[in-house]
């Protein structure tokens, strides 16, 4: 599971097949206290993303460079030779099984467009049913100021 920003637009092909396949760049960044120094210290990590199907079609329909992005999927590595060199290659990608769209850059919530087939706390399917139009308010994760807050020494790793 990854939230990152775009680090470019999406690259959308068509394979001899007919599928549609989406390859994407996320941004994950990790920011801490350094405890020697107590200073703040930023570690950004770069994923290959690729969606499949209907999933690369929204991929390249609604994101763009700099938006947010939830995936959920698994990870592959997939190898080739070099014709250059004749050295064999590696990648490792993630595939997605799961999508959700995060605001937009300098937006509202009424900007958000969920994405995916998973469904979300209200037990509504997250896909919308018509592609242009924004999600309704009830489809948006629902959040309960009530609700406990979580202790660190709760969390069971």
């Amino acid at each position: 599971m990854l939230i990152g920003n775009l680090t470019r637009d999406p690259e959308v092909r068509t394979t001899p097949s007919g599928q549609t396949v989406a390859t994407l760049g996320i941004a994950t960044n990790r920011v801490w206290n350094n405890p020697k120094t107590g200073q703040k210290e930023q570690q950004v990590e770069f994923h290959s993303v690729v969606c499949w199907g209907r999933m690369g079609e929204l991929a390249g329909q609604y994101l763009a460079k700099g938006r947010s992005v939830f995936i959920e999927g698994r990870l592959t590595t997939r190898n080739w030779q070099d014709q250059r060199s004749g050295e064999k290659r590696y990648r490792t990608e993630i595939v997605a099984e799961n999508m959700q769209f995060g605001p937009r850059p300098g937006g509202s919530e009424g900007d958000y467009v969920p994405q995916g087939n998973t469904p979300n706390r209200t037990g509504g399917n997250t896909a919308p049913k018509n592609q242009d139009a924004q999600a309704p308010a009830e489809d948006l994760p629902i959040i309960q100021e009530d609700e406990p807050e979580i202790e660190v020494k709760d969390i069971p790793f």
